[in-house]
């Protein structure tokens, strides 16, 4: 059995910003020295769970290249004189490859004091922030990460439930359904026999497919799991069920995060949900009506 849910959040008005607009200046950086790069989480998508560092350094910066995940509202943020290159992908198409990507970050920093690289969730959870890492070593360029707030979390707070709960997992794996080219083949028994609530990032586009795989691999067939669609966006969606019934449901649009194990558990899914219910519903009529100056 399992439970759908779509969860409206607040919505705030954006401007469209195109790939090379709002271009400062070819070259700021006349003194020769090089600026440094900053590999900046921009979390699930709504700027006030940005944290406040990253958005100084997107007030002050003179180039920032983004991920397609990132959105109109925190690149709002961004310093109005800097020059915004979009670098996403979508719809498995790349606007760039990540050799392409590393040169670019490296150049920018040579025309530029800051520079900012714009990832969604947090820059070194499945970002290949350390690709890029190792790039800017190479090329002996300063950078800095300032951590955002991962996917992993940010459904977990969605669905309203604790990756750790003492009573069910005492620890949890974040890991992606997919591995990058090259890599060895992804040991599901091993993640499966930890006993460790799984935080699977990219479930991909079959659901079936990758409960045969957790259940081939040892996973108790009614184990609880919850996949969760564009964590704190507008049109987001809970999805409450178990490994057998994942099978038989339809994808929800990307991104999406799966999480597996007690935790997740829809027992009290309708109470939970209600409880945040209400909560968001008290916040709104409690708030402030008035604006400060």
């Amino acid at each position: 059995m399992d439970t759908h849910f779509t969860t409206n959040t607040k919505t705030s008005s954006s401007r469209p910003v195109s790939a090379g607009s709002n271009v400062r200046r070819e070259d700021n950086n006349s003194s020769g020295r090089k600026g440094k790069v900053f590999l900046v989480g921009a979390g699930p998508g709504d700027p006030e769970l940005l944290t406040l560092r990253a958005a100084r350094l997107l007030a002050q910066a003179d180039i920032v290249l983004h991920d397609a995940l990132v959105t109109g509202e925190i690149l709002n943020l961004v310093n109005p004189k800097a020059k915004v290159i979009d670098i996403g992908k979508r719809c498995g198409r790349k606007l760039l490859t990540q050799e392409e990507i590393n040169s670019l970050l490296v150049s920018s920093a040579l025309t530029a004091q800051v520079v900012v690289r714009l990832k969604g969730g947090d820059p070194c959870i499945f970002g290949r922030g350390g690709e890029e890492i190792d790039a800017l070593v190479d090329a002996g360029i300063e950078f800095e990460i300032v951590p955002g707030i991962t996917s992993a979390l940010a459904s977990a707070a969605a669905a309203g439930i604790s990756l750790t709960d003492r009573r069910f997992a005492s620890s949890v794996v974040f890991t992606t359904a997919h591995r990058g080219d090259g890599a060895e083949a992804m040991e599901w028994d091993k993640l499966v026999s930890s006993g460790s609530t799984l935080a699977i990032y990219m479930p991909g586009g079959d659901y079936a497919q990758l409960s045969e795989r957790l259940c081939r691999a040892g996973l108790d067939p009614q184990t609880p799991c919850v996949v969760v669609s564009r964590a704190g966006h507008p049109d987001q969606q809970v999805l409450w069920t178990d490994v057998t019934w994942l099978a038989t449901r339809s994808n929800l649009p990307s991104p999406s995060l799966l999480i597996v194990g007690r935790c997740a558990s829809a027992l009290h899914a309708h109470e939970v949900q209600s409880l945040i219910h209400e909560t968001e519903t008290r916040e709104r009529h409690h708030a402030p009506t008035t604006e400060l100056a």
